[in-house]
């Protein structure tokens, strides 16, 4: 399975002689699963079927799920008027209005409520269950395939962001030595500034010039930003679940780069982190949406 966004849509329609049934299904980002069923009553009994078809095809979003029944273009709702409930409903209640002195004084639209008319049977239900079923899972399958087109928008817009925070990278790479020998010489003639002046301890400064050159070296960072690159380019050509995970990597780039840039006074490298951090906030916004 091809890297996915959790932003899609899916619709179908299915009909018979009787019905037209169609669903649309929206999904949206979400770190969780929440699925919502928007549907006539009588379809009621298939939502736990719906949901768990929909739950093994998808781990993450939101998804609304709309379904909406309509009679076919030949038919009308008229023609499901019970004319024998109609019929018996006139002669039982006209005797007791004229008994009355009443004038019996009829609406048609009287008799569109639900009690005049057929009712629905097993034989129906079970129809429209079967097509409300075959639209939902066609609607399943155009939402997937929504789904993984967007992705692959995404991955490549990530290996862009990507890209681009390298170039950057390396810009640090490269002053990465010379940042220390810089800072190593500008240490020396510090001391040399001073020793005239006071007493040093010649053994005890040279403990401290070694700690803090060693605070300030950026060069297990670099080593870890390598892995962390090796790693995300990696997922990006995977076919399992990633957006946790890249995630999680943006997050640890984005470690490393921010101590790198808090070790560093030298203008290249923070001009890169900053160039850097740009491209994963870039590169987090687009993460959030992968499924």
């Amino acid at each position: 399975m091809s890297a996915q966004s959790m932003t899609g849509f899916g619709q179908s329609v299915a009909g018979s002689n009787n019905y037209a049934v169609s669903v649309e299904i929206k999904s949206v980002n979400n770190r969780f699963k929440d699925i919502r069923f928007k549907m006539p009553g009588s379809l009621g009994g298939i939502e736990i079927e719906m949901k768990k078809e929909l739950t093994d095809l998808f781990s993450r979003g939101t998804f609304d799920v709309y379904v909406n029944v309509k009679r076919a273009e030949n038919k009308s709702k008229f023609d499901d008027l019970d004319a024998a409930k109609i019929s018996q409903f006139v002669a039982k209640l006209s005797p007791i209005l004229k008994s009355n002195g009443i004038e019996p004084k009829v609406n048609m639209t009287d008799f569109l409520r639900s009690e005049f008319f057929v009712d629905q049977d097993e034989e129906n239900q079970s129809e429209l269950g079967e097509l409300a079923l075959k639209a939902f899972r066609d609607a399943l399958g155009n939402l997937k395939i929504s789904r993984e087109s967007e992705g692959e928008k995404l991955i490549k817009i990530l290996i862009k962001h990507l890209e681009s925070y390298k170039t950057h990278f390396v810009i640090i790479e490269g002053n990465a030595d010379h940042f220390k020998s810089n800072v190593e010489e500008k240490l020396k003639k510090r001391v040399d500034d001073y020793k005239n002046l006071i007493e040093v301890d010649q053994s005890r400064l040279l403990q401290e010039v070694v700690f803090y050159l060693e605070k300030i070296d950026i060069h297990e960072e670099i080593n870890r930003i390598h892995a962390h690159l090796e790693k995300f380019q990696n997922l990006l050509k995977s076919n399992n679940e990633v957006g946790r995970q890249i995630d999680f990597i943006i997050q640890e780039l984005n470690r490393e780069t921010n101590t790198m840039g808090s070790k560093s006074t030298m203008k290249e490298i923070s001009d890169a982190v900053v160039q850097m951090k740009v491209q994963l906030e870039k590169m987090r916004e687009q993460g959030l949406n992968i499924e």
